[in-house]
């Protein structure tokens, strides 16, 4: 197991769950406080141990971790990017993650899906693509296998 700081310091002391700052000077007996979330259940994970407040960590022992996509990005039918970071973390591909009305809200999508899988999962090369299609933009992520 590693420490707390060593797996802050690589997660740069962002809960994985939230993906908001965690507060290196807070108990880890408070909420919002840092703790190391262990990934046990996913024998494949590449990464074991992720960083994440000590209420998105027990609250994620209670029910299946839902990446929440924000309220600003216009996104159609979004992907449970839980799901999509697995199978590409797992196999590589491609996915199609969300629709959007825009080509502008489609690029924004994708910008924020690369930047928040930077972080999801850390050291897996992800690209985002956008295409038109049916009237509407298609938002897709590409990795290959680590």
């Amino acid at each position: 197991m590693s420490s707390l700081d060593d797996v802050a310091r690589r997660d740069g002391w962002r809960c994985w769950v939230c993906d908001e700052p965690v507060d290196a000077g807070m108990s880890v007996n408070d909420p919002r406080g840092p703790s190391v979330d262990s990934r046990t259940a996913d024998k494949k994970a590449k990464v074991a141990e992720r960083l994440a407040h000590r209420a998105c960590n027990t609250r994620k022992g209670a029910v299946r971790v839902v990446i929440a996509w924000p309220e600003h990005l216009h996104v159609v039918e979004p992907a449970p990017l839980i799901t999509v970071a697995e199978r590409l973390e797992r196999k590589g591909g491609r996915e199609l993650v969300a629709r959007c009305p825009s080509e502008k809200d489609a690029r924004a999508a994708a910008d924020w899906l690369v930047d928040r899988f930077s972080r999801l999962v850390p050291g897996l090369p992800v690209t985002a693509s956008v295409d038109a299609g049916g009237g509407q933009y298609l938002v897709a992520l590409a990795a290959g296998r680590r």
